[in-house]
């Protein structure tokens, strides 16, 4: 049995055919949505474009926070509330600065500069979003565990890790 989902502001997907959703398979019209961090200290306000899909990496970070997002360019993106509220965090090759609800610790988006994603972006949490549920969306995967940024996305998840080995036998001491 196939089964629709509507959110407020997507177009239906069908659980039978959200993984291959094809951009024309949704309206393809901008939207203005607004969201903010659990307490709602935070609040924000994006325009974007609905036949984008989700996107997950498998970086240590995007891994331990298990955030899907969407990457847009920073004129797309306005905070309205918050900024005093707002902590971040870099790490590694410095590529984003993800910013953090100080009182709650959601994670609300992050800002970056990344050729392989077009330069300059914005990656809004869509969890953060109001009205938007992701599990609505197709998902597109990045490899930044292994700075692979030039393979691209794929619709498949790559490896977190390495798989564990098998042991046949008591380890030896």
């Amino acid at each position: 049995m196939e089964t629709t989902t509507r959110t407020e502001s997507l177009s239906p997907v069908t659980t039978a055919n959200k993984d291959a959703a094809a951009p024309d398979a949704l309206t393809s019209a901008p939207i203005t949505r607004q969201g903010g961090c659990h307490c709602g200290a935070v609040r924000f306000q994006v325009t974007m474009d609905v036949s984008q899909p989700g996107s997950r990496c498998n970086c240590s970070v995007c891994t331990k926070t298990a955030v899907t997002s969407v990457n847009m360019k920073p004129a797309a993106f306005e905070l309205l509330a918050g900024e005093e509220a707002l902590t971040s965090y870099v790490w590694g090759y410095q590529i984003s600065r993800r910013f953090f609800c100080r009182h709650c610790g959601v994670h609300c988006f992050g800002r970056g500069s990344l050729e392989e994603l077009g330069g300059d972006y914005v990656s809004v949490n869509l969890n953060c979003l109001d009205g938007v549920d992701p599990a609505t969306l197709a998902v597109i995967y990045w490899d930044g565990r292994h700075d692979n940024w030039h393979a691209g996305p794929r619709s498949t998840p790559w490896p977190v890790a390495a798989p564990m080995e098998t042991r046949s036998s008591a380890p030896s001491t």
